[in-house]
């Protein structure tokens, strides 16, 4: 298996959310694709929070795209100069106002590596406290629930949680406390 040649690049959209590309790129066979098209994100980061008496730290949303309210991880861009570590430690305080405890990375994962350039660092923080307020940005609308460990796990087993880069870390811990 090789990788692909770019011949060439161009942005068709850069927006502070949509970022655009379209690629020239010859396939190994020497076939050449004249349009493909990338999409190019940020990084980003999710948690799983949970406070000291085993709730979870989710967020309710409104989300456009489907027209509908979930409820789900806290999650956000990585701001540049940050880690990715530094990054999800922020959006949690400034999503939830929750933060301390003991935080490790779970798994590093891309919603879609054929048309997106960037990945998703999923962590667990675990013991985390509530220690001040919410500090919204101004197009964030953003409501704190605990849940208990049987509440978000019926969630998935009733396919609500619909943001895949969410519903990935959360199987995954769940699949490792039933080992």
């Amino acid at each position: 298996m090789e990788k692909w040649k770019t011949l060439s690049s161009e942005y068709v959209m850069r927006r502070p959310w949509l970022t655009a590309r379209r690629d020239r790129v010859m396939l190994p066979n020497g076939r050449i694709n004249e349009e493909f098209y990338v999409l190019e994100y940020p990084t980003w980061v999710n948690v799983i929070a949970r406070t000291a008496d085993g709730h979870f730290v989710m967020v309710e949303q409104y989300r456009h795209g489907l027209n509908d309210i979930f409820v789900e991880l806290c999650a956000g861009v990585v701001e540049e100069g940050e880690t990715p570590l530094e990054g999800a430690k922020r959006e949690l305080r400034e999503e939830t106002g929750y933060e301390g405890g003991v935080w490790t990375q779970q798994m590093v994962i891309c919603g879609n590596p054929s048309v997106t350039n960037n990945l998703t660092y999923c962590f667990l923080a675990e013991g985390v406290e509530l220690k001040g307020r919410q500090h919204l940005d101004a197009t964030e609308d953003i409501n704190v629930k605990l849940l208990t460990e049987e509440e978000l796990y019926g969630m998935l087993l009733r396919d609500e949680v619909k943001q895949a880069l969410m519903a990935a870390p959360l199987w995954r811990y769940f699949a490792l406390r039933a080992c």
